[in-house]
């Protein structure tokens, strides 16, 4: 008799567990409705799901302060087109004209290698420039810190390090 007893009762613990896996998978599927599409009441009255509204664009103060981040990062990188500039026409070098034979050969190549290296740092400089007065530009229309792509918006802290940047970092990586 003790047995019947042990078997009823692990019965009756599978049909609670049964029945509490069913109440979860409809639990489950109430949850998995999507924003956007209404729900019913007991009643049939439509309710409508609300939702916390996300923030669209940035306030006019935490521009102004992305402006003052964008306006240093562009004095400075001005300044080093001008420096880069001026190398590129020699007028901070004293010369390398008392050199005689195959030095001044290698000194001219390596002359030749630098300029070369240091006109692609010029142009990589121009265009840094030129990225960032355009993120001036869409703060002034203060669309400034709104990804491109997902149309939300870009993390403080990234864009205090890339002030220039048009995408989050979930549209770079989905762009690669």
């Amino acid at each position: 008799m003790a047995t019947k007893k042990t078997a009823k009762k692990t019965t009756t613990k599978k049909s609670k567990k049964t029945s509490s896996s069913s109440a979860k998978k409809s639990s489950i599927k109430k949850k998995k409705l999507v924003i956007g599409t209404p729900s019913f009441s007991k009643n049939g009255v439509v309710k409508k799901k609300t939702r916390k509204s996300k923030k669209v664009r940035y306030s006019d103060k935490e521009l102004n302060d992305f402006e003052k981040i964008i306006l240093d990062k562009l004095d400075k990188a001005k300044k080093e087109l001008i420096y880069i500039k001026e190398t590129l026409s020699k007028k901070n070098d004293s010369g390398t004209d008392n050199t005689s034979g195959n030095l001044k050969l290698i000194e001219d190549s390596s002359d030749t290698m630098e300029k070369e290296n240091l006109s692609q740092l010029a142009g990589r400089q121009q265009k840094f420039i030129v990225q960032l007065e355009k993120a001036l530009v869409r703060i002034k229309n203060k669309t400034y810190g709104i990804c491109i792509e997902t149309g939300t918006l870009i993390p403080k802290e990234r864009l205090k390090l890339v002030p220039h940047t048009q995408h989050s970092i979930e549209a770079k990586l989905n762009k690669n």
